[in-house]
């Protein structure tokens, strides 16, 4: 898997509502109205990320839900498998 430029990255964030570039991670902040709702979209994401083969980072607190993606095949950068579990996460 080939990382993608930080040229490609950045027309890429246009096409993704909310998501940012932290370090070398994709990374959006959800917040929910309560602790379930916060783990019930976790839940939801995990199956789909399963679906892709593709593990996010998850971080919770309370309502809170921060997600970052990078490929490891890639040595932790971004490629377009984190855009593609981005933008299905965004429907989610």
């Amino acid at each position: 898997m080939k990382a993608l430029q930080p040229a490609e990255i950045e027309k890429e964030l246009r096409s993704l509502d909310g998501w940012s570039v932290e370090g070398d991670k994709l990374t959006k902040q959800f917040t929910f109205a309560d602790f379930r709702e916060a783990m019930a979209f976790m839940v939801r994401v995990a199956f789909e990320a399963e679906e892709q083969v593709h593990h996010p980072e998850f971080f919770n607190v309370y309502k809170d839900v921060k997600i970052q993606l990078a490929t490891h095949d890639a040595g932790g950068k971004i490629t377009t498998k984190d855009i593609a579990l981005a933008k299905r996460i965004d429907t989610i």
